[in-house]
Parts: structure tokens; sequence; C-alpha cells
């Protein structure tokens, strides 16, 4: 009972160092975080009109391998090894789970919905649900990353199926309070995280030891990893510009300049935030100058940034990029939440594949990310997850902008 009490206490103490107000602490120390029903039942309207609009009747969603969103927007569930849900409007969902033994958690997360295993096939086992609920051909809908065999199976008894996932994208992009406040927890981890880099960051460390400092400031606290990305160089002789996705086994060194991206998630609900750092040493000019187009960028899409924004705006306000002589090396801006979301942005001098013709719009969480760059060699990070208002940004990240010397 006495180690119960202490280690309580503890999570507590760890709780506060995140400065949460009292509604979200709550979440963050609850047992088993859930969404109100009047969240779920909003999400199930939602899907419910999506399906209407379509002539459907039923949907079909899955998710494999902690990917495929829709499974725990709808029920609750992170997607381990595989989930096939069936949502068919005023009756409770079927879900079914690979492998066995993640059942008995995923009937507690995703609870009201009606879990079994899967068996030698979910699809299959999906199937079978359509069937006893009498799904007729082409009535049937799906969302979610589907491999060949699953949608042949569908369309062998169901005929065509409706491919809902860009609108379902379309619904992602816009957030409730309550996944807002979700998303303020996973920007708070994310933030201990960058201070935990920041405050360990030292000549000699590894990248491998970063990575630790990184995630042991948030695994006790309950959050989860997403990315932890590293770009470590020479500030005399750079050879990178942009953080790596796999950790190197290289050491850093002092005139070493170490850009960083990291996401924490609390939930599947995750913060990004993206910094630079100069070790045991002054930042040389080359990369001051960097620096200071990076910041005027983040600063000028910020500005132009609110419900009703074009996405050509904030192209145009990063303009000052170019005319400082650099171009990136990343998305300028993309939305994030659910996924990595629309409006996907680049710059003038490095477009992204389309720009899309529709606003910005209140509700929305986007990562403004200037990553700017001279010639592919040298390269810096600033950046974090905003939310946008009708009048404006609010910003979810507390840790201090600038290149800091460490």
């Amino acid at each position: 009972m006495a180690t119960d009490v202490r280690a309580k206490q503890a999570s507590a103490e760890r709780a506060a160092d995140l400065a949460l107000p009292p509604r979200l602490r709550a979440l963050l120390e609850a047992e088993y975080p859930r969404f109100s029903d009047a969240e779920m039942a909003q999400r199930r309207a939602a899907i419910g009109n999506l399906l209407a609009e379509f002539e459907l009747d039923h949907l079909v969603y899955c998710g494999a391998n902690r990917f495929g969103s829709a499974v725990q927007w709808l029920t609750g569930w992170p997607v381990t090894a595989e989930a096939v849900g069936v949502l068919t409007p005023k009756i409770p969902d079927a879900l079914f789970i690979q492998h066995i033994n993640h059942v008995p958690l995923a009937r507690h997360l995703a609870a009201p919905a009606e879990v079994a295993w899967g068996g030698g096939s979910s699809i299959a086992a999906a199937v079978a649900a359509l069937e006893r609920r009498g799904a007729p051909a082409d009535r049937v809908g799906m969302i979610g990353p589907m491999t060949f065999e699953q949608h042949a199976m569908l369309t062998a008894r169901f005929g065509t199926i409706a491919n809902l996932n860009r609108r379902y994208v379309r619904l992602r992009q816009i957030k409730s309070p309550e996944e807002i406040d979700w998303m303020r927890i996973g920007a708070a981890l994310t933030d201990r995280a960058m201070a935990a880099l920041r405050d360990g960051l030292r000549p000699g460390r590894t990248e491998r030891d970063l990575a630790d400092l990184v995630e042991r400031a948030y695994i006790a606290l309950g959050g989860t990893n997403v990315i932890h990305f590293f770009g470590v160089t020479s500030m005399s002789d750079p050879t990178l510009s942009v953080p790596t996705q796999f950790v190197a086994n290289r050491k850093v060194n002092a005139g070493d300049a170490v850009v960083a991206e990291i996401s924490a998630a609390f939930w599947e609900h995750p913060g990004q935030v993206l910094r630079s750092f100069a070790v045991d040493a002054e930042p040389s000019q080359l990369y001051r100058d960097l620096h200071a187009a990076a910041d005027a960028a983040f600063d000028a899409v910020a500005a132009v940034l609110r419900d009703g924004t074009m996405p050509q705006q904030i192209i145009d306000a990063a303009s000052v990029i170019e005319q400082a002589g650099f171009t990136i090396i990343d998305d300028l801006l993309h939305g994030y939440g659910g996924g990595y979301l629309p409006p996907v942005l680049g710059s003038r001098s490095r477009p992204s594949a389309h720009i899309p013709n529709e606003p910005l719009r209140a509700g929305m969480m986007v990562v403004i990310q200037p990553n700017v760059t001279p010639d592919g060699k040298a390269g810096v990070q600033t950046g974090e997850l905003v939310l946008v208002t009708a009048t404006g940004i609010e910003p979810l990240h507390a840790i201090p902008r600038g290149f800091i010397r460490v």
C-alpha cells in the first residue's frame, strides 16, 4: 500500500511539472482517459451524415500497426496489430481485433462497441457482420488503409465500396474542444521532451543518448513517441540540413549544430515542436542568417494565419526566405492531429505538389515549420503546433523559440 501511494504521489508530481490546468491534469492522471459520451456521439453523427450524403448504409473502417486514425476516433482504441470495424447508424459498432490477447483491453477502451477477436481474418469477420446486418450491394463505404485483399473481399460480396477517406480527412481538420484539450497535453509532453534535449545536449553524447533523453521526458507521464528526429553536423563544414528519420550512432562535438523535430503524443494526440541548437560554440554567421530568415518566416506566416486565410497568402508571407537568398527542404506548413493533414504547403522556391484553393478555418491545428537552407548542406529548424482561431493563432507550445547555445 505504501509503495502504491508513493507511486501515485510521484506521478502527480511529474504531472504538476507540465503546468496543466485541473481539467487536463485529471485526464493525464486517469487510469485510461476517455472522451465524453457527447463527443463520441457527435463523431458518430458526423459519420452518419456522411453515409447519408453518399446514400450508404454501413461503414467499414480499419487500421494496422498504429496506423488508421478512424479506429481510435470512433472507438477510443489505438490500433495495435490490426482492427476492422463496422459502423451502422443506430446500433453498436462491431470491432474485430488482432491478436486475441489484445481483445480484453480493446473491450475496455472501445466500449460500447462490441469487440471480438477477428480470428483468421478480421475483414472476413467484418464481412460476416455486414451480412448479419443485411447490407445490400453498393451501400457500403470504407475509411482507412485497406489492403488489396481486404478490398477484394468486400467488393466480391457487396459490390462497389465507396472510398470516404478524403471526406474523413476533412472531418478531422477541424478539432473539437475536447480534441484540442487532449492535444494540449500532447504539446506539453513534447515541450518537456525538447527541454530535456536542450538541457542534456553536450559534446560526447551520441544521437542514441539524445533519443533516450527525449523519450525519458514523457514516458513516465503516459506519453508515447511519434517522432524524434535529429540532425547533427559541424557548423564550420556542414553536410546535413535537416533532421534524419533514424538515429545514427554518432557523437555530438563542440561546434556542431543540432536541429530537432519532436512529437510526443497523449493517446494519439500529439504536439510538434522544432528547434535548433549550437553546441559549445556561438552560432556561425551562416547559421545566424539562416535562423533569422526562419524566424522572420514564422512570424510572417503567424501574422496572416486566421480563419479565412488562403494558402497562397501563407506562401506569399514566407517569401522572406527567398528574399534572404534561401529556400526550404521540408514542408513549410501542414495540418496535424489525426494524421498529416491538409493543407500541406511549400514555399515559392520549393512548392508543394498542390496548393489548395480553400481557406483555413478556425479549429484547424497546423504546424508552422520554416526549415531554411542555402544549399541542402546547412539548415535550421524552428516551428511548432498552433491552433487557428477566428482572429489569429493560439500557440500550443510554451518552450521558447530561438537559436540556443548549449
